[in-house]
């Protein structure tokens, strides 16, 4: 009998539900979905069978996370992929905060699920449903590997010159203030991919990694090993994003509330939902922002200086972390695809090395490729991010293993 070369990818938002299935033997995905507005009346689940190519959505009431997962079972069954398959592994599971706890992926037990519980402070969009995710999966298969892969694992190798804020320590770790860093499935996958991409193994090149979506973060990678990265105690620190300020004068927020009179709720509101690039000019859609940069809209073209100039802070400051840099690399939704964000981002840095070939940064594509021109001292690239596809290998790593 063959051993089980399936594993079910689970994202749990707090109102939605990612899923990809893969077969390991060759990474293929098998199916892909997702639920979205789950406990509203409107919800959706749209699910796709990579094998046979046919695509299903249904809309109306799915009320919880148990419902949904349960419906998405549904959807593979139909598929002849359902939970109840010998060839399914494991399930792999996507959580945000791990802490210093967690520094590799980890099957799931109680002492698990308790120390994910007590991060909850540190994670509070996140991690709960994260651990919603993987209790529903637990009753539906109690049987199988449930298996936990944390976005800030990766930057546990972070130094303590990096990873400590300039507070009183004891303080500090009390309540586990540091720099954690988050997108670590991410930043990993790309750096090891840029390393491929240059014909060279991880352990041998120096990356700047961007990873620039509705979040966005960067990473300096010494040698395959996180040594600094944008995002800190939580998901706001750093890169200007979508929504999320990024850095910030911790005096604002003094500021705001006793001379501003604004409540915590309301400034922790302001800063992560209605700051970033919507709140400079109303938009997070790069798409919409430089449709009006280019009509001469004043308003979006301060919104993207200001994005452009933070990403070109942490260029630099990242290449001085590093000493020597091999590639800085763009990945995610915005790094992948907005041309004019690699351009100008990298524009003025031919002293750095770095330079960006219009033509290449044109291409659009799937594959990694580079983007700079063939004398340049250091190599620009774009290497799609798979989040999923790295969970999965991570997930079914460990379970090789255990078994």
């Amino acid at each position: 009998m063959t051993s089980p070369t399936r594993v079910l990818v689970l994202n749990s938002g707090s109102s939605s539900l990612k899923y990809q299935l893969l077969d390991m033997r060759d990474s293929s995905r098998l199916a892909v979905g997702l639920v979205e507005r789950i406990g509203e009346q409107t919800s959706r689940l749209q699910h796709t069978c990579l094998m046979s190519g046919d695509s299903r959505e249904h809309t109306g009431p799915i009320a919880d996370h148990d419902a949904a997962l349960k419906a998405v079972a549904e959807e593979l069954g139909r598929d002849g992929l359902g939970l109840d398959s010998p060839d399914l592994a494991a399930i792999g599971h996507r959580v945000v905060h791990g802490g210093l706890f967690f520094t590799e992926p980890t099957v799931v037990d109680d002492e698990v699920l308790t120390e994910i519980e007590r991060l909850i402070p540190v994670a509070p969009l996140h991690n709960p449903a994260n651990l919603t995710g993987i209790r529903t999966a637990q009753a539906l298969r109690p049987d199988l590997p449930q298996v936990a892969v944390f976005d800030t694992a990766f930057h546990t190798t972070m130094p303590e010159a990096a990873a400590r804020y300039a507070i009183d320590p004891k303080i500090a770790d009390r309540h586990r203030i540091r720099r954690y860093g988050f997108h670590g499935t991410s930043h990993a996958y790309v750096s090891r991919e840029t390393a491929r991409l240059l014909g060279k193994d991880p352990a041998e090149v120096n990356v700047i990694v961007l990873h620039l979506g509705n979040g966005a973060s960067a990473s300096a990678v010494e040698k395959g090993r996180c040594v600094d990265t944008s995002m800190g105690l939580t998901p706001l620190e750093g890169l200007v994003m979508g929504t999320r300020s990024g850095d910030l004068d911790p005096a604002v927020i003094f500021h705001l509330a006793r001379v501003g009179g604004m409540s915590m709720d309301e400034i922790d509101t302001l800063l992560n939902k209605r700051s970033g690039l919507f709140g400079l000019c109303g938009d997070n859609d790069m798409r919409e922002i430089r449709r009006r940069v280019d009509e001469g809209d004043e308003e979006a073209a301060l919104a993207f200086d200001i994005y452009i100039h933070r990403i070109k802070k942490y260029i630099g400051a990242y290449y001085a972390v590093l000493g020597t840099v091999d590639a800085v690399v763009f990945t995610a939704g915005v790094g992948e695809n907005a041309a004019p964000v690699r351009e100008a981002a990298i524009a003025g840095l031919t002293g750095l090395g770095l330079a960006v070939d219009p033509e290449r940064n044109a291409v659009r594509g799937g594959e990694p490729r580079l983007i700079s021109p063939e004398s340049a001292r250091v190599a620009v690239a774009v290497v799609p991010t798979d989040e999923e596809l790295e969970i999965a290998t991570q997930t079914y790593a460990l379970v090789g293993k255990s078994n």
